[in-house]
């Protein structure tokens, strides 16, 4: 199975809420529980949101020294429409959505990091529609390493809304970012790769990295058909590398 690598900590698991104007974002909480965290992850979850996978990738993240958290993305649909939602009816929310809650629920994970366990060099990793925010995420000014796993490059012409900024448009700002992509992926065709690589330059510090043979959603969830396990197994040994303590 190619998953986060057990790290050589122990780690705790927890949820916490996290105060945002007008409501309180759920998110969950990770971090060693010996030593003090070398560094903060902040975790945007793919469509379907906080739940038990993602408990587990926050605790896998923690046992590498990590103070991890990873907010709702859906935190502002009531909790009883959010309950039992496949993924379809999930699709329908995300024109809604705006980036200043989505990217703002990411910054006041890593400030809640911040006040968890003192000052620590922050990242942020996203998959899925978690990875096309955290395209954005990079561009925020609040985060010193990004890790795009198969993220939109373009929003998808479905998800379009008032809130939706244009990752394109924002990533000549962009933190160090590492964009993992699946050569095989509807949802990062070939030529919005090859934008993307001229937008994220290596000179600039920044990585596209390719998977061939690779579809949408190959690397975090093991239950995946597409799921690979020797390619997660490297993708995640390069992102803790590219978001752990320079």
């Amino acid at each position: 199975m190619g998953f986060c690598a057990e790290g050589a900590s122990t780690a705790s698991v927890e949820r916490v809420g996290l105060s945002a104007p007008g409501v309180t974002v759920g998110a969950i909480h990770a971090a060693p529980v010996d030593d003090a965290p070398q560094f903060g992850v902040v975790v945007h979850p793919d469509i379907g949101g906080v739940r038990p996978l993602f408990d587990e990738i926050c605790r896998r993240l923690a046992t590498h020294g990590a103070a991890v958290c990873a907010p709702e993305p859906f935190a502002r649909v009531p909790e009883g429409e959010r309950e039992g939602a496949d993924v379809p009816t999930r699709m329908t929310w995300v024109p809604g959505l705006d980036d200043a809650d989505q990217v703002g629920d990411l910054v006041r994970a890593a400030d809640f990091l911040a006040t968890a366990h003192g000052p620590l060099p922050s990242g942020v990793i996203g998959f899925c529609m978690g990875g096309h925010y955290t395209f954005k995420a990079a561009a925020s000014g609040r985060f010193e390493r990004a890790v795009s796993c198969y993220g939109m490059i373009r929003t998808p012409d479905d998800w379009r809304g008032p809130g939706h900024a244009e990752p394109l448009d924002l990533l000549a700002d962009a933190c160090p970012t590492l964009a993992v992509i699946g050569s095989i992926d509807p949802y990062t065709p070939p030529d919005d790769v090859a934008t993307l690589r001229e937008v994220l330059d290596p000179e600039s510090g920044h990585e596209v990295r390719i998977y061939e043979g690779a579809d949408h959603g190959f690397v975090h969830d093991p239950d995946r058909d597409v799921h690979r396990p020797d390619d997660a197994a490297d993708v995640w040994a390069r992102a803790l590398v590219w978001l752990g303590p320079r």
